[in-house]
């Protein structure tokens, strides 16, 4: 059951003890994950501009990488009248994004609800090229994650857990002794109302660090409990799903199985838009990282094929290295 909170509570010093001293197994990432609340909870916030979404709903989806820039994000996306915004890489309390929380900024910039939930508790500063936006040397609270924003309230809220194994602790995993973390993959779930009924909306992150069947596996847990959470309602999961990642020398997102998953399982993919979604940024000035890694996946929706918008402030300086996509969508009358 996740817990609805208006505010995080920070690890204790106790926890960050036994986080560092812990086996690096999966049980005891388990047994971590338990203890600490702020990875079973969703912080919720902010106001919202209406009482139900409407006919047609604005969405975007992005992958902020960190969200360095939350006044200037919030005003890439404002000119395209958002109704619901799917975010990941979101810091709260960081000391690479000034320890704010960049959620709740974005929200209250553009005037909507917001569900926050923890992807990974950080207990470093971060890489190299993060450090350099570091003023402190400590992080308030080392939250990083996803998040839901809407102009209507929630009706009801979930925080998916898609990593079971504890993939970045494990010392079978991907994790980097010299950055401690606890957490993994997950998905917020939102149900939100609309003049057609309520609507389910996921914003989610898969695993990069990992091979197609891994992030299967994921998609198949994701799409197993977003059914159970909303049922036979109309469903749009965006975001950045990693595809083609560990897939060298051409990344080829067409080599992943779990686009047949979602079909097979009633899903489509036609409201995302065509071309790559990556750029350099700040923090990632690859000049030749070019994928397709953002993605549209619906059931029970329709609508025209989305758009790119540019992740570029008005002085066209990169604001993430990930485009955001974007779609207009109405759900499915019988």
């Amino acid at each position: 059951m996740t817990k609805l909170v208006a505010k995080l509570p920070d690890a204790t010093d106790a926890q960050r003890v036994r986080i560092l001293t812990a086996p690096k197994t999966s049980e005891a990432h388990a047994a971590l994950l338990r203890e600490i609340p702020a990875m079973t909870s969703l912080q919720v916030g902010g106001t919202g501009s209406t009482l139900q979404l409407p006919n047609v709903v604005n969405v975007a989806a992005w992958n902020v990488e960190r969200c360095l820039f939350p006044k200037e994000s919030a005003e890439m996306l404002r000119p395209h009248g958002p109704h619901v915004v799917l975010l990941s890489e979101m810091d709260s309390g960081m000391a690479r994004t000034a320890q704010r929380d960049t959620t709740a900024d974005v929200a209250e910039a553009l005037g909507m609800h917001y569900a926050y939930g923890v992807e990974f508790y950080e207990m470093d500063l971060g890489s190299p090229a993060e450090r350099v936006f570091c003023r402190d040397d400590f992080n308030a609270h080392g939250w990083h994650g996803n998040a839901i924003l809407s102009s209507a309230p929630f009706e009801a809220l979930a925080l998916i857990r898609l990593d079971r194994t504890g993939h970045w602790f494990a010392e079978t995993g991907a994790g980097d002794p010299k950055q401690p973390r606890i957490g993994g993959r997950m998905a917020v779930a939102g149900i939100i109302p609309s003049i057609s009924g309520p609507m389910c909306f996921v914003s989610t992150h898969l695993e990069s660090n990992a091979d197609a069947a891994h992030r299967h596996l994921e998609f198949d847990r994701l799409l197993t409990e977003v059914e159970a959470f909303c049922g036979d309602m109309p469903i749009l999961i965006g975001g950045d799903l990693n595809t083609g990642n560990h897939m060298p020398p051409d990344y080829n997102w067409q080599d992943e199985t779990l686009f047949d998953l979602a079909r097979h399982r009633g899903f489509g993919w036609s409201l995302t838009p065509d071309g790559i979604t990556t750029r350099p940024s700040r923090i990632s000035p690859h000049p030749i990282r070019e994928r397709k890694l953002d993605w549209f996946c619906h059931r029970g929706m329709h609508g025209e094929v989305g758009v790119i918008l540019p992740a570029l402030a008005p002085d066209k300086s990169p604001l993430s290295d990930h485009e955001c996509i974007f779609a207009r969508v109405t759900a499915d009358t019988d």
